[in-house]
């Protein structure tokens, strides 16, 4: 940019046109100056919230030099300070005792405690106390918004990239084949090892988990949002293992148009737009539709597919639940009994 600005002004004043004064120049300078300031500040202030928080996993082994060599299996961070940690469900896989590493140099054995790979996430149980631990956000982050990536790519420990959240809303097919909901799309660098490190807002809070790449692509990071990773953690800590309803569809945040909202009172201008119907779930059962858009459940607004399985999967087991759902331009109820998820 200065390259270019210092480029035309030399072309101006060759061509006798009004080039910027120095007095310009100088405030142009200053401005941009200033602008990269309080971007590295937010960075900055991001990564002295939460870095001590982020912690390296090792699953099979102690945390020697060897496996810092091989980079472990992830990241992970630390939610509070008796030792519970969150990361990824497939960083874990199947093993029970894993060891945890923290940015000061300890390490400790970890027990899993939790896991759901529904959400590919994982709870776990460090035996220690009175860890510096991160807070999860209680609300979706926005688009555009600075987003900071904090984990252990390639053995590489407390490695720092960030970027923007690009979209909200996208789906991911975890290893068991069932599409993970709500997921957070950024541009912040991630390679193997940053799975389930924390992505953060510029004060530090857990706006996501991070689960996924793109191979060969660039700029395309995914995130389990925080608030499906607090409804796995609270359903850890008070039942011992998530248990969650489910009604057998995939779908996708969609707006409404206004005159639809109008014209039939809708609460809302976003509904979720079912796009599939698993064969064995209780959708298939029912009246519901590819295309239909699901605006409420028991008479609760729904503003998208996180707010959808939210409610869903904490309904009790065998007892129905009543959808409103928009065909085209008419506004049906109908009714579904959810079951547990196997």
């Amino acid at each position: 940019m200065l390259l270019e600005d210092s480029t035309r002004a030399a072309d101006d004043s060759a061509s006798g046109g009004n080039a910027e004064s120095p007095s310009q120049s100088a405030s142009i300078d200053a401005t941009n100056v200033e602008a990269l300031d309080a971007y590295s500040r937010a960075v900055v202030g991001a990564v002295d919230a939460v870095g001590p928080a982020v912690v390296s996993v090792y699953v099979g082994g102690d945390a020697d030099d060897a496996q810092r060599a091989r980079g472990g299996a992830g990241s992970g961070v630390v939610v509070t300070p008796d030792g519970y940690v969150l990361t990824n469900e497939h960083v874990v896989q199947q093993a029970q005792t894993v060891r945890v590493a923290f940015v000061d140099g300890r390490s400790a054995p970890a027990v899993v405690v939790g896991r759901d790979p529904s959400t590919d996430l994982a709870v776990l149980r460090a035996h220690t106390t009175g860890l510096p631990h991160a807070s999860l956000l209680d609300a979706p982050p926005r688009v555009g918004q600075l987003v900071v990536a904090v984990g252990n790519p390639l053995g590489f420990e407390s490695t720092v990239s960030a970027g923007v959240v690009s979209a909200l809303g996208r789906s991911l097919r975890s290893r068991h084949g069932r599409l993970i909901e709500g997921i957070v799309q950024h541009t912040a660098a991630l390679n193997p090892g940053n799975s389930g490190g924390p992505l953060v807002d510029s004060r530090g809070r857990v706006v996501g988990v991070n689960t996924a790449i793109i191979a060969m692509a660039q700029g395309i990071g995914f995130a389990v949002p925080a608030t499906t990773a607090q409804w796995v953690l609270t359903e850890v800590l008070t039942q011992g293992r998530v248990r969650r309803a489910y009604l057998g569809i995939s779908g996708r945040d969609r707006p409404l148009d206004r005159r639809l909202v109008r014209a039939l009172g809708l609460p809302l201008m976003r509904a979720v737009e079912v796009m599939g119907r698993d064969a064995e779930g209780p959708a298939s059962r029912s009246d519901l539709r590819p295309g239909d858009l699901i605006v409420a459940v028991n008479e609760v607004p729904v503003d998208g597919i996180d707010a959808l399985y939210r409610l869903v999967s904490r309904s009790p087991f065998g007892t129905p639940i009543t959808l409103q759902v928009v065909r085209r331009t008419q506004s049906l109820r109908m009714e579904l009994t959810p079951q547990e998820l196997g």
